[in-house]
């Protein structure tokens, strides 16, 4: 499909369209990096806590089933992340996304190893501060994001960040289809991240339950846990998180949280316990509507997009 979206972001990564998909731990291995990024976006594995063994695989498998960029997210908070930066380097891996704290420290080693490095902020500040550090664009995730999340709505970060650097930036968070793309591209982002949306990819390794949990959620089923931690993060309500919410509002229980908390989400996304675990999802996930092929969610993304920038360029406007 020929896109008019052909931005700074798509020659910085040699990419078709600026659509980068989410890393989801766990979930997002080689099998959907690969499909993402042949249908012409940039495809990310999602290392969370794997190990160097499991991610040599993975790219095995993207470099097998496509000869496209695709990228590598360093979980920083991973007890793994020194041997994963040895092997991004060593296998030449193009692109590197990172998440859970400041990349700093590592981005030297990265660029000087040629690989562009697109750190994810939830502040001004951090972004100002990584991008005087090298780093190659900007990934400005709002609270409406699954997972981990910042205070800052996208609607506010994004403007704020892209006026604080000069590389491109990503808007993440809130962004399901071609309204998205448009909104983050009048607030003077370069290109989008899209997380929860890839959850629900035919390519995805996660259990079938959690995407259905996806599909069946409407406008108000997610929640933020964990906000007298250092670590909230946006999950669809189920028994767990109403437990979760009612000893969190109870007062200081915060190691009793921490033990609560651990483990749930590979519970929900591997095992399918969706009652019981932590569904990971975005606000957005009420206008996720089935489980198609990657590739069909990138072409519908720029499909409407096309079709609402003709709309909104036909609406007619008195100065």
């Amino acid at each position: 499909m020929e896109t008019q979206f052909k931005t700074r972001l798509c020659d910085l990564l040699d990419i078709e369209y600026p659509i980068i998909q989410g890393a989801m731990a766990r979930i997002a291995g080689g099998r959907l990096a690969a499909a993402v990024s042949e249908a012409g976006g940039l495809g990310v594995i999602g290392t969370g806590d794997g190990d160097r063994v499991w991610l040599e695989k993975e790219i095995d498998f993207v470099r097998r089933h496509t000869a496209k960029s695709f990228a590598v997210n360093l979980m920083l908070v991973s007890p793994h992340v020194e041997e994963i930066v040895d092997l991004v380097i060593k296998a030449r891996v193009p692109v590197v996304t990172t998440g859970g704290g400041n990349p700093g420290r590592y981005l030297e080693r990265l660029k000087s190893a040629g690989i562009k490095v697109l750190p994810v902020v939830a502040s001004q500040a951090l972004a100002r501060r990584l991008s005087r550090l090298g780093a190659d664009a900007i990934i400005a995730e709002g609270g409406e994001s699954g997972g981990h999340v910042g205070e800052m709505t996208t609607m506010c970060l994004v403007p704020m960040v892209a006026d604080a650097v000069d590389v491109p930036v990503v808007a993440a968070g809130g962004i399901a289809d071609g309204r998205g793309v448009i909104a983050a591209l009048a607030l003077g982002a370069d290109g989008v991240q899209l997380g929860t949306r890839f959850v629900c990819a035919q390519e995805c390794d996660v259990h079938p339950l959690y995407q259905e949990k996806i599909i069946k959620a409407r406008d108000r089923d997610t929640v933020v846990c964990g906000m007298s931690t250092t670590h909230p993060v946006r999950a669809i309500h189920n028994r767990f998180t109403r437990e979760y919410l009612q000893l969190e509002a109870a007062g200081d229980n915060r190691e009793l949280l921490e033990k609560m908390g651990k483990g749930r989400y590979p519970r929900a996304a591997v095992q399918g316990e969706v009652n019981e675990g932590t569904v990971l999802a975005g606000q957005i996930c009420g206008l996720v509507k089935k489980v198609q092929p990657a590739a069909d969610i990138v072409n519908e993304i720029i499909k409407d997009a096309l079709a609402v920038r003709q709309r909104v360029e036909g609406i007619p406007c008195r100065l």
